[in-house]
């Protein structure tokens, strides 16, 4: 009779590669992309030949670390698209999106493809800028977003927005939340009769700043 019993190696390898990938997601998450892969085998436990045999290249961990950010970006981009009230959809893809970015500076950095070795995002990014500009129409026909938006006014908010990083980590989520609704404000086609009350404000000051090297 055939033993059902797992391989002991087999389940060892999956440990390992399992640890891998949470290291990762907290290395990267913290120090963004640049940050070696030496240090990602130290916080898991593994040696170097361990991760490499995992992942071979830089990339290949890149690419797994943020899958499920990766589909949560897509679905983001989708339930705006299919929202009834294209200026409801756009408000809640730019929250959604400031919120994931805000979660995780190495996935910030792959999707601005700050890292070269993280372009294999390319297709990601190129898939989400036309669903944007299909939902940036619908809501200028609206009526509801400034004419004269374009798909790179979100890209430039979000290059501005990778600095919410820098707040100490537990404001991190409140700055993105406040910086988000800024921002929707200045797409805003019209001020609005009656806006929203802006999210709190996270008690940031100077001195917690990193200082110049």
């Amino acid at each position: 009779m055939t033993s059902e019993l797992p391989h002991p190696g087999r389940s060892d390898a999956r440990d390992n590669r399992a640890r891998v990938l949470e290291s990762a997601r907290a290395v990267f998450g913290e120090k963004g992309l640049g940050a070696p892969m030496r240090e990602i085998a130290r916080h898991a436990g593994v040696g170097p030949a361990t991760l490499y045999r995992h992942f071979p290249t830089k990339r290949d961990l890149i690419v797994e670390t943020f899958a499920e950010q990766r589909r949560e970006c897509r679905a983001v981009v989708r339930d705006a698209l299919a929202d009834a009230d294209p200026w409801h959809g756009f408000q809640v893809m730019v929250e959604r999106i400031c919120e994931l970015h805000a979660g995780s500076r190495g996935f910030a950095d792959a999707f601005m493809a700050a890292f070269p070795e993280a372009m294999d995002f390319a297709a990601d990014r190129e898939q989400t800028a036309r669903a944007i500009g299909e939902l940036a129409r619908r809501a200028q026909r609206a009526g509801r977003l400034r004419a004269d938006f374009v798909v790179d006014d979100l890209v430039l908010m979000l290059m501005a927005h990778r600095g919410v990083q820098d707040a100490p980590r537990a404001d991190r989520l409140a700055a993105s939340r406040r910086f988000a609704a800024y921002m929707i404000e200045a797409f805003r086609a019209a001020p609005a009769a009656a806006v929203a009350p802006m999210p709190p404000a996270p008690r940031l000051r100077f001195a917690e700043l990193p200082r110049p090297a």
